[in-house]
């Protein structure tokens, strides 16, 4: 058999005299009349099926299981009480879960900043980050199994279909063996940088920037002597630290000071050939925490709030 379900208004009641040990007293604080709460406590032992409390002409006392019921009956009265708060911030974005993916490139530069600064302003937003290249992003997003993700990606090449917010623009550079020739070369040409092998991701994790990488090589007449592929930009500089060939990656990738790795730019006209790429925020669906970190990200992007003019941000905000 299932338990009886009692009011909140009987708890409350039971509180007051619980905590009283008068019941003049306690219909005082309730704002009623004596009778109508001694029937209330009478009720509620009904449905319990237990005495609450000992009565005398002098004296009301809890019994041991009146006494077993007061702190649980306070907490879920403060439960209670706190409900419409949550239920206001909630919706707000103040509270809630955030499962965000991100590409390795971001987490060297703009993003741990980005959380700390969210963390300080959203402090009951729990967040679950995980590191994951585009390719599994998409996947993820189509499962429901992240809300939004830091993308990587050619400029204008932000996946279709989804919400979107470019974050970040940056060059490509050169990573090179520390001892290779080319590392001390006063200035790289790159016509010999086409010629040396090549460490690159597959296709599959960036189809935009894999494309426009060996783009670069066709446009200038060769074919890429692609040595070694790997998904991680870590692992991509440790291999060419390895001696297994150069890399083009992002500028941020600076950040990860792998020993004997440098990086280089082109410089003159040649700069030109090199593609870019850009890191965009994702999602599908909308929830009050993800508007709200939407917001924050636009806004540390732009402070100016140049950010806001992005139509699919405005898609977000009024459907």
């Amino acid at each position: 058999m299932s338990e009886p379900l009692v009011e909140l208004r009987l708890w409350r009641q039971f509180l007051a005299v619980a905590e009283e040990l008068h019941f003049g007293r306690a219909a005082r604080r309730l704002h009623m009349t004596q009778p109508p709460l001694t029937q209330a406590i009478a009720q509620l032992e009904r449905l319990l099926a237990v005495r609450l409390f000992e009565r005398s002409k002098r004296s009301v006392e809890l019994t041991p299981a009146g006494a077993a019921l007061l702190a649980p009956a306070r907490e879920l009265l403060a439960r209670a009480q706190a409900l419409p708060a949550q239920a206001r911030a909630a919706a707000a974005g103040e509270t809630g879960r955030l499962r965000l993916a991100f590409v390795s490139t971001v987490g060297f530069s703009q993003l741990p900043q980005w959380l700390r600064r969210w963390r300080a302003q959203q402090p009951q937003v729990q967040m679950e980050l995980i590191e994951s290249t585009g390719d599994l992003q998409l996947e993820a997003l189509a499962r429901g199994d992240i809300d939004a993700g830091f993308m990587l990606h050619s400029p204008g090449f932000a996946p279709a279909g989804l919400h979107h917010l470019a974050v970040a623009r940056e060059p490509l550079v050169l990573a090179l063996p520390e001892a290779h020739p080319l590392a001390g070369a006063p200035r790289l040409a790159l016509a010999t940088v086409l010629q040396e092998p090549l460490v690159i991701f597959p296709r599959r994790i960036v189809p935009s920037l894999h494309d426009a990488i060996l783009g670069m090589y066709h446009a200038a007449g060769r074919e890429p002597r692609i040595a070694q592929e790997a998904i991680q930009m870590q692992t991509i500089v440790n291999l060419v630290s390895a001696g297994l060939g150069l890399a083009w990656v992002p500028e941020s990738v600076r950040e990860f000071q792998r020993s004997g790795v440098v990086y280089r730019q082109l410089g003159g006209k040649q700069a030109a050939s090199v593609p870019g790429c850009e890191t965009t925020l994702v999602w599908g669906e909308v929830s009050p925490v993800l508007e709200r970190f939407v917001a924050f990200v636009a806004k540390e992007v732009s402070p100016a709030g140049a950010a806001f003019a992005n139509p699919a941000y405005k898609k977000l905000s009024y459907g």
